[in-house]
C-alpha cells in the first residue's frame, strides 16, 4: 500500500466511525489525565469525565457550550484564554506548559498541558483540543542515584537562594544536559520548570496558611522582590498571588 493510499484508506476509515466521542470514552479510564475540545470562542463541545468531577458538575453536558469562566476562577479563565489565543493566533500548538490547577475545594495541583489546533477542510483553526497530564511526584526510591537526591535535598533547602544550573548538575555528577535530561525523566520537567513549580508551589502554601506580607513570601521563595515574584507567580498560575490568597482563604 502506498502512503497515499494509506491515507485514503485511513480517511475512509475514519469516516465510517458512527460517533467521534470515542475519545471522550477512552480519557474517562484515565483519572490523572484531562480531555477537552473547544471552538473559537472558547466553547467546550467534548469534556472528559475528569473535567465533570473536578468542577463539581452533575453531567458532562452541562460544560456543552459554556467557557472556562463558567466553569473555574476567573484568574484560571483568563490564563486558559490567552493561552488559547495565542494558539488561534499563531496556530502554533502549545506543548507542556506548566499549569496550577486550583480545585473547588481549594486545594492545588499540579500538570502539564498541551493544546493542538484544530482544522477545518480548508486548513481554517476551528478549535483545539487540549489534553493536560498531573504531575505526581516520585517517591524518594524513584531517584536513580544518592549524588542525584542529594542534589534534589539541597535544592528544596535552599529554593530562597539563587541556583545556578551548571552549579546543581556538578552537584549531581552530571552535565548540565545530563541533569536536564534526568529531571524530565524523574519529574517530567525540565530542571527549569522544576525549580519554578517548587518556589510556586512553596509561595502557595505561605499564602495559604500565614499572614506574612508578599514581599516577605517573594523572599522566602527565592525572588529579589516583591514584583518579579508576583510577575513569575501570574505568569505560572493566572492569579496575583493577592488573587490567589483571597481564593483560597476566603473561598473565592
Amino acid at each position: 500500500m502506498t502512503r497515499d493510499n494509506a491515507l485514503h484508506w485511513r480517511d475512509g476509515f475514519m469516516a465510517e466511525v458512527a460517533s467521534p466521542w470515542y475519545a471522550e470514552r477512552l480519557f474517562d479510564r484515565l483519572p490523572d489525565i484531562i480531555f477537552s475540545i473547544k471552538d473559537r470562542q472558547g466553547r467546550y463541545v467534548s469534556i472528559s469525565e475528569t473535567v465533570t468531577m473536578r468542577c463539581g458538575l452533575k453531567h458532562r453536558q452541562d460544560a456543552i457550550g459554556k467557557t472556562a469562566f463558567d466553569l473555574f476562577p476567573a484568574p484560571m479563565a483568563e490564563r486558559y484564554t490567552r493561552q488559547d489565543e495565542r494558539l488561534f493566533r499563531t496556530g502554533k500548538p502549545i506543548v507542556d506548559n506548566l499549569d496550577l490547577t486550583v480545585y473547588r475545594d481549594g486545594s492545588a495541583g499540579w500538570c502539564l498541558s498541551t493544546k493542538e489546533p484544530l482544522r477545518d477542510a480548508t486548513g481554517a483553526i476551528v478549535g483545539l483540543a487540549c489534553i493536560s497530564k498531573d504531575l505526581i511526584e516520585p517517591s524518594r526510591g524513584g531517584f536513580i542515584d544518592s549524588a542525584f537526591a542529594d542534589t534534589i535535598d539541597f535544592l528544596l533547602d535552599h529554593i530562597d537562594e539563587p541556583l545556578r544550573m551548571d552549579a546543581l548538575a556538578r552537584r549531581a555528577g552530571l552535565s548540565q544536559a545530563q541533569f536536564d535530561r534526568r529531571m524530565k525523566k524523574i519529574f517530567q520537567l525540565s530542571a527549569g520548570q522544576y525549580i519554578i513549580k517548587t518556589r510556586i508551589d512553596h509561595a502557595t502554601r505561605l499564602l495559604a496558611g500565614t499572614e506574612l506580607p508578599i514581599a516577605d513570601v517573594a523572599q522566602q521563595v527565592g525572588f529579589s522582590d516583591q514584583s518579579a515574584f508576583s510577575r513569575q507567580f501570574r505568569h505560572v498560575t493566572g492569579f496575583t498571588p493577592r488573587q490567589y490568597r483571597q481564593l483560597v482563604q476566603t473561598g473565592g
